[in-house]
């Protein structure tokens, strides 16, 4: 597929369908979907031109918010579930790192089929980096998707893990908290109303005292708050996150999540931030990012402690009013175990190395494509082979970065590989929503998430 070359070359294809002047308006939704929205995401992500790309990006989000899908908050949702009047499910928040356009045209016709609002479509400040999808990229294909599918509602875009290194930190701790600022500004002007701060790469367990030991991550989890609190759009209260305990590390505590919350609080009071802290909390709780491959490449079984899980949700909402724990690393466990998290009334769990799985194993994936990816792994990536590893542990930990380098060869695979792979997530995202409870979830969406019209102006081109 190609990509509209210049921005007067958009402007013919779409007229009719869209009118850009004096203001925007939708014409015909049903042309726009079925004849101009494939190319117009393409031209989203692959315009040579940037400024030809950012009136592709304009144009969607504007089409969409016409038909009735918006980037919201999950704030009220969220709140609502601190003050008990909803329970019993936990929202997915998939993280999607390459077929974007693909992979969320299968997670809205899932949530179509099931009647599903509650769901989150996610990028992680790594992910964003390695799969070479800036927020605004992201935000406008995960939206033409929405749009394609004839998904309406709020979108729940989230910026997971903005997570500070504690390497650079500990060299530069400015740059770095410079760096996670910009881009947690860069996200929210791209869309983004639901950022997750990580900063529990910073505790320090060498500390006498749990308070301590957590300094550090609450402090700059309200640094960050301060700058969301300030630049959210009028109307708007983003959904901030917070994260006690680095993913794959020891469990969380009690005692820890007290410790971040009050001292987080303490804080934002003293900084004189307005608005809510965050809205649910990240623990660990046994599970570690991707899972942990096998000498044949096979992923091990690991052992969830939901008993703290369930404490730490329960302490959450009832002492701080938030919706819950949330759960990371968790899209390679066991499907038998995925109905645990509802009953044990976590918040939300993180998903992303499965879906990555399904797509290149899948026997649709081209084998050449395949292996041309692991090739360019082997290369570029030697430096981070483990002394001891297999070739099978050492493609399974890399080939998430397969995704940038080959985003436009997996975006132009032949339209019958596409749709098998299409298929089969569709399926993984369904069996998903009914283990997790959110399944019909759009009523209760539709009634506390209010829609909030955030103004977008039109790129200079336009």
């Amino acid at each position: 597929m190609d990509s509209y070359r210049t921005v007067s070359e958009l402007q013919d294809a779409l007229r009719g369908v869209v009118g850009l002047s004096p203001r925007f308006q939708l014409e015909d939704a049903a042309a726009l979907r079925q004849r101009h929205l494939d190319r117009l995401a393409y031209t989203a992500v692959f315009a040579p031109d940037a400024g030809v790309r950012d009136a592709a990006r304009w144009i969607i989000r504007q089409a969409a918010a016409a038909a009735g899908a918006w980037s919201a908050s999950i704030q009220d949702l969220y709140a609502a579930r601190g003050r008990g009047e909803c329970a019993g499910f936990t929202v997915p928040a998939i993280n999607i790192r390459g077929m974007t356009y693909d992979v969320a045209r299968a997670v809205f016709r899932a949530a179509l089929g099931l009647d599903v609002g509650a769901v989150i479509l996610e990028i992680a400040r790594s992910e964003i980096g390695y799969t070479e999808q800036r927020p605004a990229e992201y935000t406008a294909v995960v939206t033409a998707a929405a749009l394609r599918e004839g998904f309406t509602g709020p979108l729940f875009l989230q910026g997971d893990h903005f997570q500070f290194n504690a390497r650079k930190q500990a060299a530069d701790p400015e740059a770095e908290t410079r760096a996670v600022l910009e881009l947690t500004r860069e996200a929210v002007a791209g869309g983004f109303l639901n950022i997750d701060i990580d900063a529990s790469t910073l505790v320090d367990l060498s500390q006498p005292t749990v308070p301590e030991q957590q300094r550090v991550n609450f402090e700059r989890a309200a640094q960050c708050t301060a700058v969301i609190r300030e630049i959210q759009p009028a109307g708007v209260t983003i959904s901030v996150g917070g994260e006690i305990g680095e993913v794959g590390k020891k469990n969380s505590t009690p005692e820890e999540l007290t410790a971040f919350m009050d001292g987080l609080g303490r804080t934002l009071e003293e900084r004189g931030v307005p608005g809510p802290g965050p809205s649910k909390i990240s623990v660990q709780t046994g599970t570690s990012h991707g899972g942990v491959p096998l000498p044949d490449g096979s992923v091990a079984q690991v052992s969830i402690d939901f008993d703290t899980l369930a404490e730490l949700s329960r302490l959450s909402r009832d002492r701080y009013g938030m919706a819950g724990a949330v759960q990371h690393g968790a899209s390679t466990l066991p499907e038998s175990l995925f109905d645990r998290f509802p009953q044990v009334e976590t918040a939300e769990i993180h998903l992303a190395t499965g879906f990555q799985n399904i797509i290149y194993s899948h026997p649709a994936f081209p084998a050449d494509l395949r292996e041309a990816i692991d090739a360019h792994l082997r290369q570029a990536h030697a430096d981070e082979r483990k002394s001891g590893q297999t070739d099978e542990q050492f493609l399974y930990k890399t080939r998430k970065k397969g995704f940038g380098p080959f985003k436009q060869a997996m975006w132009d695979m032949d339209a019958g590989a596409r749709g098998a792979l299409g298929e089969a997530l569709e399926k993984q995202f369904a069996l998903l929503f009914r283990k997790l409870g959110v399944t019909g979830s759009r009523e209760t969406v539709a009634r506390v998430v209010k829609r909030v019209d955030v103004p977008l102006p039109p790129p200079a081109g336009l």
